[in-house]
């Protein structure tokens, strides 16, 4: 079956200090019958990441680098610039979501069903941290209070689109508050937006996550900037 899918997906891989997990993930993702092209953004690593990077050898890998660490959101956004398949997914460089799962992302794209699709981690997941949950279910209530979506998780990594959907969307945030931001993007543009649940295997802070509380204050902030120029920017007929 696998031989019958067309390689329509670009993987946008934002990667910061990932020596312990980028080789793993990248063979999963070039595993996939999906992956047409993988973008490596590097945002500036140090710990040798970047010696790695160099290793790979596979056409459809392509290594951008940042010239400094500008955070997640700045690597995303360079990566959907330079995507050119139909399809743009962004994965994560750890191993906390798994590319096996492109499969339930791109069904609603592949049937136009949709134009944009979460995968949200609420379904499956390893369980740890309980507070981290709490923030993570807050932050999608209050995100959805704006855009009048219906999202479970407004911030998962695993966002779909179809090319021409990125490539319109004016993102700006450097840091993780590019979650509400195109979450707010996409509600403004009255784009069709589905959700399927996925596996997670969440990594613990001494496996070296990066998000903390900071970045929970930032991503309220953006909710509340992006989510007030969403409603004043959608159609009529679109405002809750």
């Amino acid at each position: 079956m696998a031989s019958t899918i067309q390689p329509r997906l670009s993987v946008v891989m934002p990667c910061y200090n990932e020596t312990a997990t980028i080789g793993e993930i990248v063979k999963r993702v070039l595993a996939s019958p999906h992956t047409a092209e993988l973008l490596i953004i590097d945002d500036g690593s140090t710990d040798g990441t970047r010696d790695l990077l160099s290793s790979f050898d596979d056409e459809r890998v392509r290594v951008l680098l940042q010239p400094e660490n500008q955070g997640k959101g700045a690597a995303i956004r360079r990566g959907f610039r330079e995507a050119e398949a139909d399809f743009v997914i962004v994965q994560d460089a750890d191993l906390e979501y798994d590319p096996v799962d492109y499969d339930l992302m791109l069904e609603p794209l592949l049937s136009e069903a949709a134009d944009v699709v979460y995968g949200s981690r609420f379904q499956s997941r390893r369980v740890l941290y309980f507070w981290h949950s709490v923030g993570n279910r807050a932050l999608t209530l209050l995100s959805n209070m704006f855009t009048d979506l219906n999202l479970t998780d407004m911030e998962t990594c695993y966002k779909a689109f179809r090319n021409e959907v990125v490539k319109s969307l004016d993102l700006h945030e450097n840091r993780f508050g590019i979650e509400p931001e195109i979450t707010a993007k996409v509600a403004a543009g009255g784009w069709r937006v589905w959700e399927v649940g996925i596996s997670y295997s969440g990594r613990t802070y001494a496996e070296g996550k990066k998000i903390n509380w900071r970045d929970g204050v930032a991503a309220v902030r953006c909710i509340v900037k992006y989510g007030l120029e969403s409603r004043r920017s959608r159609p009529s007929h679109l405002r809750g």
